[in-house]
């Protein structure tokens, strides 16, 4: 049968966080009998199987929320994860649409018999949040009789049960749970027909897809930035000091604008600004997102240069978009200065990157074909920035703005820039 999702080998190799990070989450598909997708298994490809940890689960979560891709990894379809019994605490799934995620509990080996009445009460205050449930054929065995109920799923691994092992453990899920089984590890036809022969709809293995990278895009801000923000929101903020904090780092406001447009967090409409995120968000979720960011962050320095650039070029368009008597929205002439790098950033062409957050007609005219006034706005930053002062004089007279007004935003947008390096401190 041929893959559904087929990887290559550069595929498979892993990436690391910071900057820009690709490849670090492979999905497998889960069918059914008809071989339509109904999910996706997440694997984190940072560590090798079963070395997860609470981090790393976490680290997952905020990859498949935040990359940089064409297609989203949260909300479209299920979404199975492998959990520790350590991260299922963890706020990281607050910011999850539980009707949208499988978590995989692990069994617990040894500790089974001391330790399942004890994890109940945490597996049902998730299922009553609305996650679904899913676990392997341990929890058929006796010691785990109080957990049965709770499952939606229950995977069969194929590679370790024998025919006549799967045909008992099949019967006995039927007549002791209401779970969906899942026919795990499927790699041959006979697997398939002696799972189908005994009713068993849904599948994942390599008979129908192997595992396939994603090539997943990370753009990570600077941990100063995501511990002010920590900081803000646990001392809850205001919004517009919050606000500040974002448009000072271009990773922090763009993984923002991604995670609040995202098929998972189900908003009616699209959100543009900043302000609208913080608001919508609320300081109890922005807490809990960055404390993820901080997770999933690894010690980085100060901005990257590409992306302290943008902030200064997003600021200095807004303060010239006061001075000048043309019409232009400030908001919007910071937003288009701030991604109009983002190529840059994320390492693949402009209108690729800008199709990837909602912004404005007039602010994706600006940035990609420098149309109207804030294009033309956004040709003077560039000027400034390479020094090309007849074609910074040019502009400035179409827009009726002067040498002293230009020079003194310019001064401004980079202490105000640096700025967020001091408070941090």
């Amino acid at each position: 049968m041929k893959d559904l999702l087929a990887p290559s080998v550069a595929d498979l190799a892993p990436a690391s966080l910071g900057g820009v990070g690709r490849g670090m989450i492979a999905r497998q598909a889960i069918v059914n009998s008809q071989q339509s997708i109904v999910g996706y298994e997440l694997f984190n490809r940072s560590r090798a199987p079963y070395g997860h940890t609470a981090a790393s689960d976490v680290t997952l979560i905020f990859t498949a929320l935040s990359h940089a891709g064409e297609e989203d990894l949260v909300g479209t379809k299920l979404m199975f994860v492998n959990c520790t019994h350590e991260s299922l605490s963890g706020d990281h799934l607050d910011l999850l649409p539980p009707d949208k995620v499988v978590l995989e509990i692990p069994p617990l080996g040894h500790a089974a018999v001391s330790e399942v009445n004890a994890r109940l009460p945490q597996l049902q205050s998730l299922r009553a949040r609305g996650f679904h449930l899913a676990f392997n054929q341990t929890v058929l065995e006796s010691a785990y009789t109080a957990w049965r109920p709770l499952a939606d799923y229950i995977k069969l691994d194929l590679s370790v049960l024998a025919p006549d092992q799967l045909t008992v453990l099949v019967k006995f899920a039927n007549r002791h749970s209401q779970a969906e089984l899942i026919a795990e590890k499927v790699e041959n036809a006979q697997q398939y027909q002696l799972a189908s022969s005994l009713g068993i709809e849904l599948f994942q293995g390599f008979w129908f897809a192997r595992p396939t990278v994603m090539q997943t895009r990370l753009l990570t801000p600077s941990q100063k930035s995501i511990i002010q923000l920590i900081t803000l929101a646990r001392e809850q903020a205001s919004t517009e000091t919050i606000e500040e904090v974002l448009k000072k780092d271009a990773g922090l406001a763009f993984n923002l604008l991604r995670l609040i447009n995202s098929a998972g967090f189900g908003m009616p409409r699209e959100i543009t600004s900043f302000k609208q995120a913080v608001m919508i968000m609320g300081t109890k979720k922005l807490y809990r997102w960055a404390a993820m960011l901080l997770t999933a962050s690894r010690e980085s320095g100060a901005p990257p240069a590409v992306g302290q650039t943008s902030v200064v070029r997003g600021r200095l368009m807004e303060l010239l978009s006061v001075q000048s008597p043309s019409d232009i929205d400030a908001d919007q002439a910071f937003v288009a200065g701030m991604f109009s790098m983002l190529d840059r950033m994320l390492g693949i062409p402009l209108q690729s990157a800008m199709a990837l957050i909602p912004v404005p007609e007039n602010v994706a005219a600006a940035v990609l074909r420098q149309e109207g006034v804030l294009g033309e706005l956004l040709t003077l930053a560039q000027a400034c920035e390479s020094h090309d002062n007849a074609a910074c004089n040019e502009i400035a007279q179409n827009l009726q703005l002067n040498d002293r007004q230009i020079n003194c935003a310019h001064l401004q947008a980079v202490a105000w820039t640096d700025q967020v390096a001091v408070e941090s401190l």
